[in-house]
């Protein structure tokens, strides 16, 4: 089995795929050190995959004036390539592609010159084509490189999708999984109801983005009546912005849930640790202020435990927003055992002493 192949199997049976942040320095130029780093750390954490170039990564990476979205493409691919080779293990290589169909085209033929398994297609931005439009745009993606459907919540340019829509994406040959990140319980249910009753529907892996809701995701079956016979869907995976911190003890939780995920009973501390996640995406998201602390909230995170130098954004307007701060605070001491502190320091520890 060649290494794509295999690649795309690992994405169909489940994993951890964090989307992570582009890392800049006080002029708000790209750190490539700082990057590569930043995914090693992932990759040390024992992650499945990687996302880049998504909404974490900052989608302004695309602005002629700024030009960063090979560059940061080509240094996740060689980070990726080294790994593999050091360990042996393949990794779930992620592009995140946007745009009308031409650009998303362009896009997702780079990255699979880069040696990228799949893209996770975005449909922000696009709120006046109709969903025929889009499930064509899908496909002629889906022609280059394996796509990642995505629903992409309304706070950060997404809009309501259909039940429909859902099933005609993946009815698409080539929609190898799709991305649920609606933070909505019912249009949650329209995109798995509309995989339940596609032909395709046992090609096509459920990944939650619902940073609101993910141990309760990953633990739900869900069951459908398709053509007369009981039906059963779940989400395998997760390729979250929220999985780009604590990264570490994101894999260990991960590793816990999948046992659950053979119809056994589910223990009430599970669930309350569920809410504990959401309560801190809370803070990390910046839900007070509708979500406009995210990526610097992420940033934040990461600068405390040392992975990054500071929350510096492409746009100089984008910072932490009052107060968000101050809650960050709360759910570190509120929940101490959901962070990976430990890890982070042995991990730079060994990073600035290698053997």
């Amino acid at each position: 089995m060649d290494r794509h192949t295999k690649a795309l199997e690992i994405l169909h049976g489940g994993t951890v795929i964090p989307a992570i942040p582009l890392v800049l320095d006080e002029n708000r130029r790209f750190d490539e050190a700082g990057q590569r780093r930043l995914i090693r750390y992932y990759l040390t954490c024992g992650v499945g995959g990687v996302a880049v170039a998504v909404h974490t990564t900052q989608f302004a990476i695309r602005r002629p004036d700024i030009a960063l979205f090979e560059p940061v493409l080509r240094v996740a691919s060689e980070e990726f390539d080294a790994f593999e080779t050091r360990t042996g293990k393949t990794l779930v290589r992620v592009a995140g592609v946007c745009g009308e169909a031409q650009q998303a085209c362009g896009e997702a033929a780079l990255a699979r010159s880069l040696g990228f398994d799949a893209v996770l297609l975005s449909p922000g931005g696009l709120a006046h084509r109709t969903e025929e439009e889009l499930v064509e745009r899908t496909g002629a993606v889906a022609g280059i490189l394996p796509v990642i459907g995505f629903y992409l919540q309304q706070a950060c340019g997404g809009r309501r999708l259909s039940f429909d829509y859902w099933k005609a994406v993946a009815d698409t040959p080539g929609v190898v999984a799709i991305k649920c990140a609606s933070f909505n319980r019912y249009q949650t249910m329209d995109l798995v109801r509309g995989v339940a009753f596609s032909s395709r529907r046992d090609q096509v892996a459920l990944y939650t983005g619902n940073d609101d809701n993910i141990v309760a995701d990953l633990l739900t079956p869900y069951h459908f009546t398709v053509d007369g016979r009981e039906v059963e869907l779940r989400f395998t995976g997760g390729l979250l912005g929220h999985w780009s911190v604590w990264t570490r003890s994101v894999v260990k939780l991960y590793e816990e849930l999948r046992a659950y995920q053979d119809g056994r009973s589910i223990p009430a501390r599970l669930l309350a640790l569920g809410a504990a996640i959401t309560d801190c995406n809370g803070a990390f998201f910046d839900v007070a202020h509708n979500f406009a602390g995210c990526i610097p909230g992420v940033h934040e995170v990461l600068r405390r435990q040392g992975l990054m130098a500071g929350t510096w954004c492409l746009d100089p307007r984008e910072s932490l927003s009052e107060g968000q701060a101050q809650e960050i605070d709360r759910v570190y001491a509120m929940y101490p055992d959901l962070n990976d502190d430990d890890f982070v320091t042995q991990f730079l520890r060994e990073e600035a002493h290698p053997a």
